[in-house]
């Protein structure tokens, strides 16, 4: 076991130097390289080995790239090289994949590097869409702020290098690249002021180094912070003074101070307090609270005098100096005497509240007067506020009206404030007293219900489940009660599919509904209210039904029946097929198949027809039969349909005949002079391809009348038979030449061709032979009439003497026959008179031997 044989040492021996050259050639192959640019289209020739080896040769990694055996040539295939996906993490560094191929006569296996070359293909991209930095507003100008966020390039080289510019900066900011683009810096150009901007929004926009260069960009927003940099200031509209009555009651909210601060968040709070110059009496008196700067009552006034009161009140804040403002508040002296208003009412009332139904013309409602101490003078009653009522004075008293209609809808109860202005007999000012009239509005039936919106429009898919819900309308009524109690229904002219809840407005329908019926449904809605007499309004509902894949293309006929001539050239029309399919778009769109047929059709689904695609020959294939499938383009389900296609090919007169017998031109049959007229002694025979009248043949022999004449051979015009038309003279001794000519029946011009018939009247029962084919000398234009060329080279007299017979009987024939005309004109008149006496009989009988011929058995 621990010796090998013979054999296994030269199997050794082998390998190691196949090893060897294997090694050997990997290092040769070390020189051979090649760069190919990533994202190349199919089948580019991007490099050869046949400068480096001789054929054959064959590539062994068939990925990215394909051989040609022959020439050593490597193309892109279908697959493109993304040098990205292909080197994820070498995406900066150079991308290598090895290859392997076997070349040379000897089968060398090689392995050489192709290199995939970087194009710039990818854009910078930034990992946000947004980047945020926040900066004080003190800041100063020059300081930069580092951009954490940077945008990466998968590109290599110059296509990966980024760089960076602001877009939308306005001068105040800027950017500073440090460390080769590896550190990106946003520097303030100018102060900042957050009270005055208190943010940016800007596009960093990151662009790479291609020849042509792609970018991309992030908003960049900067957010100012506060700092305390402010102090808070009274506002303009902050109170100076104030009036109150002498006899408020404790609490009494006074007035309140108004302060602002432009900082924001904790460097604007502000804290409000009385200044130590307020005298302790007006502490006392007043209260401040010091974060809504409110100033109230602290106990109940009983002044019976006019008093004034100073209120020095300082806004503080942190690191600032308090801002104050002055607050002066006069107390007026209380009433001592009381006027009041009495009320005398004319419209319906209860509970001193006056009940008024709406959409009246201006009316009367109460009459005010004004009861108090007569030392007031100069006293007068007014409306406080803009109401629908007014105060008319008469005779010292007043007439409370309404101005104009009043509207339940828009107001149900109105509040009429009526205040007393009024000084005392010794010029004091006395608090205005007020005393409020209510007054209820009832309502009317006066407007109808209100859709929320007069059109409504849905789309609803056909063969929808019965009974499904299509959409709720709405109808809101002012009035109040029965008389905006709304309820639903349908016009009686709307189809009774469709339903509407008389409560809640649901629309439904009940059975499916079908687009290829019917694509739209207009219906109309009404919302009636339960007032007395009812009032309503409409609205419409428009239902668009949307089209589903349910019906299946159909063609017009299931089968479709053609005729073409043969000789139409390629793609020529062989006719339309037309097929409908009542659904609409993609569904309703179909096209055309051929199936279950190899024949020479296709079909243009442009125009819906059928077309040839190569020449027909009806010799070889005089029918076609096939199937054509239809197939919509629905999208979930494409649904077919096939229709039956017979193509029949009409034949033109494309093909001459062919003549079998005799087989050549110099065929020759021997003939006794012996043979008796009437025998067959030849035949002529062809055929043609061709069908119909195209092929039905004719045979005439081609010579002057005269030589035909004398001619002791005849020929069947249909057979072809060859027949000795009279006993053979002397004359008739020696080789006759029959010019044959065969056509067929073809329209508008017939094909033909001919053949020599030799017939050599002889004693000798030798075989015949021509030493030379006879020379036909007559017309070329052997297509519709006979040739009067003489059939040889030889000319006879006897032509001359047969022309001359026939002229003189035809001359002799005449006479005769003017004769005959003359005498059955005379015997003509003497029969008339007997013909006229039964002429009506006759007129219509049919003589016996034509009934016999139409009425026997």
């Amino acid at each position: 076991m621990g010796h090998g044989t013979p054999d296994n040492m030269n199997w050794v021996r082998l390998l190691q130097k196949l090893l060897l050259v294997v090694h050997i050639r990997q290092l040769i192959c070390s020189s051979v390289q090649f760069s190919i640019p990533e994202e190349l289209e199919p089948e580019t020739l991007v490099g050869s080995l046949s400068r480096h080896f001789s054929p054959p040769y064959q590539l062994l990694t068939q990925e990215f790239l394909r051989m040609d055996k022959n020439t050593g040539n490597f193309y892109t295939t279908d697959e493109k090289m993304d040098r990205e996906a292909l080197c994820p993490a070498e995406t900066k560094a150079e991308c290598i994949i090895l290859h392997n191929a076997v070349v040379g006569p000897s089968g060398d296996l090689i392995q050489f590097p192709v290199i995939i070359e970087d194009i710039n293909d990818n854009p910078p991209h930034f990992e946000n869409s947004e980047i945020h930095l926040r900066v004080a507003e003190d800041v100063t100008v020059g300081t930069s702020f580092v951009i954490d966020d940077q945008a990466l390039d998968s590109d290599a080289g110059r296509n990966g290098e980024v760089q960076y510019h602001l877009k939308g900066s306005e001068g105040v900011f800027s950017l500073k690249i440090e460390e080769d683009g590896a550190l990106i810096m946003l520097v303030v150009q100018r102060a900042l002021d957050r009270e005055t901007r208190d943010s940016f929004q800007m596009q960093l926009v990151a662009t790479d180094c291609g020849v042509e260069p792609l970018s991309a960009s992030a908003t960049l927003i900067v957010t100012v912070t506060d700092v305390n940099d402010n102090c808070p200031a009274f506002s303009p509209d902050s109170p100076r003074s104030v009036t109150i009555p002498g006899d408020s009651p404790k609490n009494t909210v006074v007035t309140q101070v108004r302060a602002t601060d432009p900082d924001s968040g904790p460097n604007a709070a502000i804290i409000y307090s009385f200044s130590p110059k307020v005298s302790e009496r007006a502490k006392k008196l007043f209260s401040l609270d010091s974060l809504t700067g409110s100033i109230s009552l602290t106990q109940d006034l009983e002044s019976d005098s006019s008093d004034e009161l100073v209120l020095k009140v300082l806004a503080s804040s942190h690191h600032c100096p308090p801002a104050d403002t002055q607050v002066t508040v006069s107390v007026l002296p209380k009433v001592n005497q009381e006027l009041t208003i009495k009320i005398r009412f004319i419209a319906e009332h209860q509970n001193q509240t006056m009940v008024l139904q709406e959409n009246q013309h201006p009316t009367v409602l109460a009459v005010l007067e004004l009861e108090g101490d007569s030392s007031f003078k100069g006293s007068s009653l007014a409306i406080e506020g803009e109401v629908p009522f007014t105060l008319s004075p008469q005779n010292g008293k007043y007439l409370l009206s309404t101005s104009k209609p009043l509207d339940y809808e828009m107001n149900s109860e109105h509040h009429i404030s009526v205040v007393v202005h009024t000084r005392s007999a010794e010029g004091s000012v006395i608090i205005p007293y007020r005393r409020v009239v209510t007054v209820l509005v009832t309502d009317i039936n006066d407007n109808a219900p209100h859709f929320v919106q007069s059109h409504y429009q849905l789309e609803v898919e056909e063969n929808n489940q019965p009974g499904m819900s299509l959409l709720q309308v709405s109808a809101s009524d002012a009035d109040s009660g029965h008389n905006g109690r709304v309820s639903y229904g349908l016009e009686k002219y709307n189809p009774a599919i469709f339903n509407i809840d008389s409560i809640t407005g649901k629309l439904s329908v009940s059975v499916p509904l079908d687009r290829e019926q019917q694509c739209v449904h207009k219906l109309t809605v009404f919302a009636r209210d339960s007032g007395s007499p009812p009032l309503q309004s409409m609205a419409t509902v428009s239902i668009h039904v949307l089209d589903q894949n349910d019906n299946a293309p159909v063609f017009l006929t299931p089968h479709f029946i053609f005729f073409i001539p043969e000789n139409v050239p390629t793609f020529s029309q062989v006719g339309r097929v037309e097929v409908k399919d009542p659904d609409e778009g993609e569904n309703g769109r179909t096209e055309f198949h051929v199936v279950n047929s190899s024949g020479p059709f296709v079909v243009d689904n442009t125009q819906g027809t059928l077309r040839t695609t190569r020449n027909l020959d009806r010799e070889t294939e005089d029918r076609y039969e096939f199937y054509l499938l239809a197939r919509d383009h629905g999208h979930s389900v494409a649904l077919t349909s096939t229709a039956r296609v017979t193509i029949f090919v009409e034949d033109i007169n494309d093909n001459q005949p062919k003549v079998i017998l005799p087989s050549s031109n110099s065929s020759c049959l021997t003939v006794s002079p012996g043979t008796p007229a009437g025998t067959m002694v030849g035949k002529i025979y062809a055929i043609d391809e061709d069908s119909g009248l195209n092929s039905e043949i004719t045979y005439s022999a081609e010579a002057p009348e005269p030589v035909q004449n004398s001619s002791p051979f005849k020929i069947d015009s249909r057979s072809g038979n060859i027949t000795l038309s009279q006993q053979l003279l002397h004359n008739d001794l020696g080789m006759h030449h029959l010019f044959i000519v065969i056509r067929d029946g073809g329209k508008p011009a017939p094909l033909y061709t001919t053949v020599w018939m030799n017939l050599l009247v002889n004693d000798s029962t030798e075989p015949c032979h021509l030493d030379r084919v006879p020379t036909w000398t007559g017309t070329l234009n052997l297509v519709q009439t006979p040739s009067k060329a003489p059939i040889c080279d030889t000319e006879t007299t006897r032509f001359a003497q047969v022309i001359l017979l026939i002229g003189l009987g035809m001359m002799l024939a005449s006479t005769c026959l003017f004769v005959v005309t003359a005498i059955c004109c005379m015997k003509q008149r003497r029969r008339s008179l007997k013909m006229n006496k039964r002429a009506y009989s006759e007129e219509n009988e049919i003589p016996l031997r034509l009934k016999d011929k139409y009425y026997s058995d």
